[in-house]
């Protein structure tokens, strides 16, 4: 009886193995960090699902488009998490998105329709400073100053393809005589958002690229109100960040139950005190404290996303051009 019995649960415990799924997300460092959103999330939706939902890294935001391409058809990705509305344009042309079908109230300063993307989340690009310091009130100021400054790869990173596309729309035709301006500014350039933070905080550099979010932090979860973002006269540059389903992924049905698990107030909850970014849909219970203590941008700035590339291409060659003089 009892190897009748132990038989028994061995085949139990062979066919929920074999039911159990494994759902692959590909996202950046930071989100599936021990202080990111990823490990919440995972065991929120894995209690709702007979699945394993894996995260896989990729470096920082625009990393994961350049991995993506690399591996084409061949990808193992169910979704690709942590893209934003700079990178959507490209990101469609490879033809590895299918449409999600997913709804949602969203709660973002922009209206928001598309097939293949669904926002997690969204915030302003800004630098990020310690109180009582000198504060720039633009970029012009700010290459006029001796603020180091730290910022992040536009190849590689979302937040560096921002400041690009920031300048760029405030600017204009001006934009290349910005860069040179600020050319001497500019302690290094990393290759994603982690390595530049890590390195302020560390006494590395003046200013850090980072979100009007960023204080909110070390608010909440250190009570300092040492570190404060800079409001800037052009206005700042809106990030929207965004999931999608890879079209051949043999988990289609799972990963829609994801992407609509990632708008549901359960995981929308989680994003204000673990990514640092306004939620795009108001969780029940509102945002935390702390969040109303930030700069609300008086002019937002975004390029639709169809005209990105077009931009980034110039914007890019204006940045290059000015950093290796």
């Amino acid at each position: 009886m009892k190897h009748l019995i132990y038989a028994t649960g061995l085949l139990l415990a062979t066919q929920v193995a074999a039911e159990t799924k494994t759902l692959t997300v590909y996202t950046y460092d930071s989100f599936a960090s021990e202080w990111g959103p990823g490990p919440a999330l995972e065991e929120a939706f894995e209690a709702d699902c007979t699945c394993d939902l894996q995260f896989v890294t990729a470096g920082d935001g625009a990393a994961l488009l350049s991995r993506l391409r690399l591996e084409g058809d061949a990808t193992q990705a169910d979704v690709v998490l942590g893209l934003d509305t700079n990178l959507t344009a490209a990101a469609r042309d490879t033809g590895l998105f299918a449409p999600h079908d997913v709804s949602a109230d969203f709660a973002l300063p922009v209206a928001w329709s598309d097939p293949d993307f669904v926002p997690f989340d969204w915030g302003y690009f800004a630098f990020v400073g310690n109180a009582g310091d000198p504060m720039p009130a633009n970029f012009k100021d700010l290459a006029e100053s001796d603020r180091r400054i730290l910022i992040q790869d536009p190849r590689s990173s979302t937040p560096g393809l921002g400041l690009l596309l920031w300048v760029k729309d405030a600017y204009g035709d001006d934009a290349p005589a910005i860069w040179d301006a600020l050319s001497d500014n500019i302690v290094t350039v990393t290759p994603g958002w982690s390595e530049a933070y890590g390195m302020f905080l560390e006494g590395e550099g003046d200013l850090v690229l980072s979100y009007t979010t960023s204080p909110a932090y070390h608010i909440i979860a250190e009570n300092d109100a040492t570190k404060v973002a800079l409001p800037f006269d052009e206005g700042h540059y809106m990030q929207i960040e965004v999931a999608g389903l890879v079209a051949g992924s043999d988990n289609a049905a799972l990963g829609k139950q994801f992407l609509r698990f990632l708008v549901s107030d359960a995981a929308q909850s989680v994003i204000p005190t673990t990514n640092w970014m306004y939620p795009a849909v108001e969780p029940s219970g509102g945002l935390p404290e702390g969040f109303d203590t930030l700069i609300d941008p008086a002019k937002p700035l975004l390029i639709a996303p169809e005209d990105v590339p077009e931009t980034r291409d110039a914007a890019l060659e204006e940045w290059r051009n000015a950093l290796s003089q």
